[in-house]
């Protein structure tokens, strides 16, 4: 699985007829599952973003995380992060898991969210044509791939 972080002030999902999800600040995560990805690759990057330190303590570091500063999580199903643009003009999308599979690992991943102590989780919807907003905080975007997480170190 991959993930495309960024964090925010506020987030939503808008579908035609309406908002969809919505959240103050916390971290957009647009998230991709790629074929062959599992429980496990779920799981361990729910762990690690629920404690990756990106929002600033009082020396202006990066020293807290979503659970330190109670922030909000928008998880939104990408499949275009497997497209690859090596060859052609147009992407191929073969990477991407089927989207039975996508959808259910993009579940389990907002659930483990929620489970790992994220204060609320918020969701797109899986298929839909969505209009991502949102106000970027910092700018902060991060890039992280459950391929790059060991299974101890997650």
């Amino acid at each position: 699985m991959r993930v495309l972080l960024q964090r925010v002030n506020r987030a939503s999902v808008d579908l035609a007829d309406g908002t969809a999800a919505a959240i103050g600040p916390g971290l957009l995560l647009l998230a991709g599952v790629g074929s062959g990805d599992g429980d496990a690759d779920a799981d361990r990057l729910a762990r690690k973003i629920a404690g990756l330190r990106v929002f600033p303590g009082d020396g202006g570091k990066f020293d807290r995380s979503l659970l330190d500063t109670h922030g909000e999580a928008l998880v939104v199903p990408q499949f275009t992060l497997y497209g690859s643009c090596r060859k052609g003009r147009r992407p191929d999308f073969k990477a991407s898991a089927a989207p039975g599979e996508a959808e259910r690992l993009c579940d389990r991943f907002a659930e483990r969210l929620a489970a790992e102590g994220v204060a609320r989780v918020a969701q797109g919807v899986f298929g839909a044509h969505m209009r991502v907003g949102l106000e970027n905080d910092g700018p902060v975007t991060l890039w992280v791939d459950s391929a790059d997480l060991t299974a101890t170190h997650g």
